[in-house]
């Protein structure tokens, strides 16, 4: 860390969110102008202070006669990318912060899951990348539920759903791992302005071969095991985890099954939900 401090950084700012206190530092203020656009949702910017994590990022470029520099990401003292693509490491910075605020945010327990909005409850789709959740949570909004987020469910400490207004982040077709941001509004869609309470959970992953989704119901206790699963703090708190997912689950119906095409699930699932 040390090494790193020597480095000569230029501009640096401090934000939280949802509690967490972090920082980011950069070799050229324009980095930081750019990466406003890859905070989570929420986030403000606060005054300069310890903070809990500090990102340091320095930008490559032209080093003469044809030869570039590497793009450098570093939390803490930890590198997490060394890259030509800038791009690249403003997805790893996202990628790394979301996933810190999800782990010590103060008040929420952070699920990996799609979530949507209908008549006055909330549906969750519980799933890791490439599970299909944002597709389905597409479909759901396509078909009038609304959008409350396609990566992670923020439950307070009485199981209710608030939004984390995002673009969706859809996959290149192809089997790319490369993602690129969508409005809710092209999906025909409209982004949540406050909590729910969940009324269904849908625990499923795609299969396709013209699998129909026809899903078996969980008990409170396998469907808290169901959820537990997608748990970002599971490990760190997980009496305030147990906590919470026992009161989603206790005014909420949970199914599970294989399901196929997107579009069919999503009709099948606002119908039960309704």
């Amino acid at each position: 860390m040390r090494k790193l401090d020597r480095l000569g950084w230029t501009a640096g700012l401090t934000f939280k969110s949802f509690g967490v206190r972090f920082g980011v530092r950069s070799d050229d203020p324009r980095s930081l102008e750019h990466l406003t656009q890859y905070l989570p949702p929420g986030t403000r910017e606060a005054a300069p202070g310890v903070v809990e994590r500090l990102y340091s990022i320095r930008l490559g470029g032209e080093a003469g006669r044809g030869v570039r520099r590497f793009n450098l990401l570093y939390a803490n003292h930890v590198r997490l990318a060394r890259t030509t693509d800038a791009e690249e490491l403003f997805e790893r910075f996202e990628s790394d912060l979301q996933l810190t605020v999800a782990e010590a945010a103060r008040g929420r327990v952070f699920l990996h899951a799609g979530v949507v909005g209908w008549r006055g409850r909330a549906v969750l789709v519980p799933g890791r990348s490439f599970s299909g959740k944002t597709t389905l949570t597409a479909e759901l909004v396509r078909a009038g539920a609304t959008y409350y987020s396609d990566e992670y469910a923020v439950l307070d400490r009485e199981g209710r759903v608030h939004p984390y207004a995002k673009p969706l982040s859809v996959r290149d077709e192809g089997g790319s791992t490369r993602q690129r941001k969508v409005a809710v509004e092209e999906f025909g869609g409209r982004g949540a302005t406050k909590p729910l309470p969940v009324g269904l959970v849908v625990v499923s992953e795609y299969k396709g071969g013209g699998t129909h989704w026809r899903p078996r119901s969980l008990s409170m206790g396998r469907g808290s095991l169901a959820l537990l699963e997608h748990a970002v703090p599971a490990r760190t708190r997980p009496a305030e985890v147990l906590e919470t997912l026992e009161k989603v689950v206790r005014g909420a119906i949970v199914l599970s099954g294989a399901r196929g095409e997107a579009a069919e699930a999503a009709r099948s699932i606002l119908e039960r939900a309704s």
